[in-house]
């Protein structure tokens, strides 16, 4: 099961900065769960929002390299507000610096005006194929896949398309 928890990227300057949403619904089956009577989007999948942000502005900044950007650290973690159904939680995620495997990203998510979540994150990117040569084909599938997910994701054309009913 793959958790996508940004929903649109609304903005990207590659090797800058990135700025999407996710658009937070009671059908989510973990809010059956978490606070039965004040459901609200766990810390951690707060969290996860914002690493995937990162991961998407790092693979676009290096034009999909490396099939693999995984979490190596979180730093100065802060979790000011809730997320509740019906809500939206906008990400923004910034490059701070990077070397050859390890990127940091200064991150925040807001609901309106209000910040719900900060911090700061070390991620590593690199391929499985470098440390398990054997697995060098699964890089390629995976960075088409994730191509292919980023595609879906941002469309920077369809703010100004039409709902295809007002076409006609």
């Amino acid at each position: 099961m793959r958790f996508t928890l940004i929903d649109r990227i609304i903005d990207v300057q590659p090797g800058a900065s990135i700025t999407a949403v996710k658009a937070l619904s009671l059908a989510e089956e973990y809010l059956h769960d978490h606070f039965p009577r004040f459901p609200v989007m766990p810390g951690v999948l707060m969290l996860e929002a914002i690493l995937q942000a990162g991961t998407w502005l790092i693979c676009l900044s290096e034009d999909f390299r490396h099939s693999m950007v995984i979490l190596k650290e979180a730093r100065n973690l802060k979790f000011a507000g809730f997320v509740r159904p019906g809500e939206t939680l906008t990400l923004r995620a910034e490059l701070v610096t990077e070397d050859d495997r390890l990127t940091t990203i200064k991150a925040e998510g807001w609901v309106g005006e209000t910040v719900a979540v900060t911090g700061r994150l070390v991620l590593e990117r690199f391929n499985i194929g470098d440390r398990e040569p054997h697995l060098r084909a699964w890089d390629s599938h995976a960075r088409a896949e994730m191509k292919q997910r980023f595609a879906q994701l941002y469309r920077p054309d369809a703010a100004t398309e039409r709902p295809s009913a007002e076409r006609a």
